[in-house]
């Protein structure tokens, strides 16, 4: 396990670290999860061996730190990643980020294109205010000191228990302050940002999520819209042969 400070109070954002070789893949995960979870299966199969992997926990979830004063924005949490990868000395990296982890790829690779090369985003929010009933509209329905007194064990019980073993190693403050900033969005849009980015970009769609708003203009801004057949909103989980198979540029 490595970390790096992400804060001027000296708080610490870690990762695991896979040893290969070069360019590196950054793997990130979604609201209320872990990278690792997530992730190391997919990194450790055969068409992905070989290559540098990190398994970042953003601020405020898994094993890094949680400090009160934080912000948690999108782009708080793209400034912490470029702390890590510049603290690993990862430059031009593949950055495989799930859900609200691709919306602070996004940020970040608009911050710092020396750090990312190619984005592979999972079914990443582009747009701000999503439907009530996604994960971050029913964290951020409460106020927060509501959330953190009750809300937190309500929603913990209404999840299911894979995402429940991952957010309750989340800090309440965090989950909520990242779930209100995922559905604040950015100006201009995740989704505007995503299209005008130089870099190539795959963006993974769940066959069982439904149509992907705004297909036809993500392809023609030259983003490569995949769509995974059986599988839902964890693709890497759900078709990992498939998912493996789009991170490696093979579909």
């Amino acid at each position: 396990m490595r970390e790096a400070r992400f804060d001027k109070k000296g708080s610490l954002i870690r990762w695991t670290e896979s040893a290969g070789h070069s360019p590196a893949r950054v793997y990130v995960h979604g609201l209320g999860a872990a990278s690792a979870p997530y992730h190391a299966h997919i990194a450790a199969r055969p068409e992905l061996a070989g290559r540098k992997s990190l398994f970042l926990d953003l601020p405020g979830h898994g094993l890094s730190d949680r400090p009160a004063d934080f912000g948690y924005a999108l782009e708080d949490h793209a400034d912490a990643v470029a702390a890590a990868l510049d603290a690993a000395a990862v430059q031009q990296a593949d950055l495989v980020a799930h859900s609200m982890g691709g919306s602070v790829a996004i940020v970040l690779a608009d911050r710092r294109p020396d750090l990312v090369a190619r984005l592979v985003l999972t079914e990443a929010n582009l747009d701000a205010h999503p439907p009530g009933t996604a994960g971050s509209s029913r964290i951020a329905a409460y106020e927060e000191e509501h959330f953190v007194g009750e809300g937190h064990a309500r929603v913990l019980e209404q999840a299911g228990p894979l995402w429940a073993a991952t957010m309750r190693l989340a800090d309440p403050v965090a989950l909520h302050r990242s779930a209100t900033g995922l559905v604040r969005g950015t100006d201009p849009t995740l989704r505007a940002t995503l299209m005008r980015l130089p870099m190539d970009r795959v963006y993974l769609q769940g066959g069982l999520s439904g149509d992907l708003a705004g297909h036809d203009a993500l392809v023609a801004s030259g983003v490569r819209v995949v769509v995974v057949p059986e599988a839902g909103h964890n693709v890497m989980l759900d078709n990992p042969a498939a998912f493996a198979e789009a991170v490696a540029g093979k579909s």
